[in-house]
């Protein structure tokens, strides 16, 4: 073969035959690259001439780029100089081609990931074709998971989370413009990219969510990126980056996840309504309905993201900005935005431990039965409370709640929700009800309504429990009565029985993180050695050469002082008892941050320790303090992290139906329509040989009352003569004496 041939239209056999022999072909590459770079400089001044060729000699040279490294070094530069400087002048086929072209040199190991994604990051917000949007998405993903398979990449990790950090931070000097009325439609995206309309911050935080659910990331870092697009002034990145700690299912809408696609049952009802009627097709159709039936029967339900919230930095900060947010920008936000920045505060603020007193003083206002999704808002108010809350900041809102909700003047749905409320937040800060108060609420128990009756019940239950001395004595019950009357009181807030000095078996979990650093072989600095090894070596060798001084001074040589007895029990009851040792106090919580694992193995240390003291004989002591163990080990592992939050079903109560939504409604219809045609009706046709419908006697006998009583039959009883009174009553007799026969 010539090699005249080898032409620009036989590309694809010169990239054949340069991979076969890199060597023998290169005069052939060197001519084509030296074409590329000529149609480079005309396409950077005219992007519509010759760019087909162009997208053809950019393919070839990416596919070749791995046999001649140093003539090509300078070639994914200039691609990704291209894509970012001259991306709004370029054709879509050509920014498909580059990125493509890009990611494949990535696949060669020609760049790094580092590089890739500096290229892909600043491109993907300004990308309108919804194909190259997800392409560069699910490249991004993939990179970063890929390059975490084994082991943690920490380089690529920290630049592609400073990237995202930078893409967040750029639009946080902007205004917040919010989502109430018309400030909805200003808030969309624009196509001025100086302006900071949210879009690269929204796709730091798309991004950010999609790897923390995939388990790439699980460190502070991606936590602290989203929350700070908790305080973005676009209202939208506000609301994903909450929705991300509220662990709603708002956030999994931006999964790329097959199985996240739900099937429409309408639609397919609908086509199958249209398409031709086939056995196949009511098989596959029955076999879909099955499917998207039991995948949501077996829905889990939303939990907030409780490891993302206990990984926040600086949480009172946190919270105060939060709160600072919804009070500054009150009339800006919308009442469901308002509602979530709420829930997200009470979660923070309870997982914390946190006061932030003025969001008691601002949630105050919502607080009445007719306010739009009152039910959220009670669950925030309940969330908020914790036993460090000060009990004057909250004792107004129980006295607000009392007076808008639980009165005779509401509905009792209204009565039972403004229990129910009270009881959450006197369960987490009783000191917070009044006890007049508290006797006036505590009489709806004799209500007829099973909701009220059951959250009067519940309060009532709650403080027999925390604190019965408020109650009553008739309503104190029998166990409280005897607490009292044993003289156990309940402290008051602020007080403690015993002051916190240690961490009960932290020892345990001290000796055992030793033992594993000895077997590791760790090697400390030579004063933290030498103090390890002598701590505690001198009083045992002081104590023990003071026992052996005091051993030979007080021992007598006169036989007449030793005296032996016969029996056992004896010398044991004259045996004097040793001094308990003084308890053991760990330093361990001084020197090392106590970890949710450290935490789960100090159980686990001292569940192993008291099954230890069982197997020694350590009675009835032991076993009942094993058992307490082994009973808080199960409650944690069955609830989880979870139980701390509310929903509002705890709420509203027991109701005796619950208004059907839309989709349940059709879910009802369509399960009445099953078994029979398009407009016929099934009644009267069960058990019936022949199809029929209803008798006249049977139709009859489901007439309306006041259609009877218009009837003729009827008027003519009314006025029927005492002889046709008679001859009816005597044909009646006739009959029955016929029918007995």
């Amino acid at each position: 073969m010539g090699r005249g041939v080898l032409l620009t239209a036989n590309l694809p056999q010169l990239q054949n035959l340069i991979k076969r022999d890199p060597t023998a072909y290169k005069e052939e590459f060197l001519q084509q690259w030296n074409h590329y770079n000529s149609i480079r400089q005309i396409f950077k001044i005219n992007p519509d001439e010759q760019a087909q060729h162009f997208r053809e000699l950019v393919s070839f040279i990416s596919q070749v780029a791995t046999c001649y490294p140093k003539e090509t070094a300078e070639f994914p530069g200039q691609i990704s100089s291209l894509l970012l400087e001259n991306y709004g002048t370029l054709s879509p086929d050509t920014r498909k081609t580059l990125v493509q072209n890009l990611v494949m040199l990535r696949n060669k190991d020609v760049i790094s990931s580092i590089d890739l994604l500096k290229c892909l990051f600043p491109i993907l917000p300004r990308t309108t074709s919804p194909t190259l949007r997800t392409f560069i998405r699910k490249t991004i993903l993939s990179d970063i998971r890929t390059a975490n398979m084994r082991s943690k990449n920490h380089k690529l990790n920290r630049a592609v989370q400073a990237m995202l950090f930078g893409m967040v931070e750029r639009g946080m000097e902007g205004e917040v413009v919010g989502d109430k009325g018309k400030l909805r439609a200003t808030n969309g995206p624009t196509t001025d990219r100086s302006a900071h309309n949210g879009e690269e911050a929204m796709w730091a935080v798309i991004l950010t969510k999609e790897l923390w659910r995939k388990g790439v990331w699980t460190d502070v870092k991606p936590v602290a990126i989203v929350a700070l697009g908790c305080f973005h002034p676009v209202t939208k990145v506000q609301s994903a980056s909450v929705h991300f700690f509220l662990g709603s299912d708002e956030e999994k809408e931006d999964s790329d996840d097959e199985d996240d696609e739900e099937v429409d049952v309408r639609a397919l009802h609908h086509r199958r309504e249209i398409n031709k009627k086939t056995r196949s097709g009511d098989k596959k159709m029955q076999k879909l309905l099955n499917a998207a039936k039991k995948k949501k029967h077996n829905k889990p339900e939303t939990a907030a993201n409780f490891p993302a919230l206990q990984l926040l930095n600086d949480p009172q900060t946190f919270a105060e900005k939060l709160y600072d947010i919804l009070n500054r920008y009150d009339k800006r936000f919308s009442l469901d935005h308002k509602i979530l920045i709420m829930q997200l505060l009470s979660r923070v603020m309870g997982t914390h431990k946190l006061c932030v007193l003025g969001f008691y003083t601002y949630i105050v206002k919502y607080l009445t039965h007719r306010q739009l999704r009152v039910p959220s808002i009670l669950v925030a108010l309940a969330q908020s409370v914790h036993e460090l809350t000060p009990p004057d900041a909250v004792t107004p809102v129980v006295r607000k709640l009392a007076q808008e909700f639980v009165h005779p003047g509401v509905g009792s749905e209204v009565i039972a929700a403004g229990l129910n409320a009270i009881r959450e937040v006197c369960r987490r800060q009783p000191w917070s009800m009044e006890e007049d108060l508290l006797g006036d609420l505590i009489e709806y128990r004799k209500s007829r309504d099973k909701a009220v009756t059951a959250g009067a019940r519940g309060l009532l239950q709650l403080f027999r429990e925390v604190n019965p001395g408020m109650l009553k004595r008739r309503e104190r019950g029998k166990d409280a009565s005897m607490g009292l009357a044993s003289g156990t009181q309940p402290l008051p807030f602020g007080h403690s029985a015993d002051a916190a000095v240690d961490i009960e078996g932290l020892s345990l979990l001290e000796d055992h993180l030793q033992s594993l650093r000895d077997e590791e072989g760790v090697i400390l600095g030579d004063d933290e050695e030498d103090e390890g090894a002598w701590d505690g070596w001198d009083l045992e060798s002081d104590g023990s050469d003071s026992e052996s001084d005091d051993e030979w001074h007080n021992v007598s040589d006169d036989d007449n002082d030793l005296v032996i007895s016969d029996s056992e029990d004896e010398a044991e009851k004259e045996k004097p008892k040793p001094e308990a040792a003084p308890p053991r106090i760990s330093t361990l919580a001084t020197t090392k941050i106590l970890t949710p694992a450290d935490f789960s193995l100090l159980n686990d240390l001292r569940i192993q320790e008291a099954n230890k003291a069982v197997e020694n004989g350590g009675g009835s002591h032991a076993k009942r303090k094993l058992a307490t163990l082994e009973a808080n080990k199960k409650s944690v592992a069955q609830t989880g992290e979870q139980n701390s939050f509310i929903s509002e079903n705890d709420i509203l109560g027991p109701r005796k139906k619950a208004k059907a939504d839309y989709a349940e409604r059709m879910a009802s219809i369509q399960k009445g329509r099953e078994g029979r045609e398009k407009f016929k009706s099934n009644k009267g046709k069960i058990n019936k040989e022949s199809a029929s419908s209803s008798t006249n006697r049977e139709k009859a006998r489901n007439k309306p009352i006041m259609m009877i009583l218009s009837s003729g039959a009827v008027r003519g009883k009314k006025k029927a003569s005492l002889r046709e009174k008679q001859q009816r009553l005597r044909k009646h007799i006739e009959k029955s004496k016929k029918m007995r026969h």
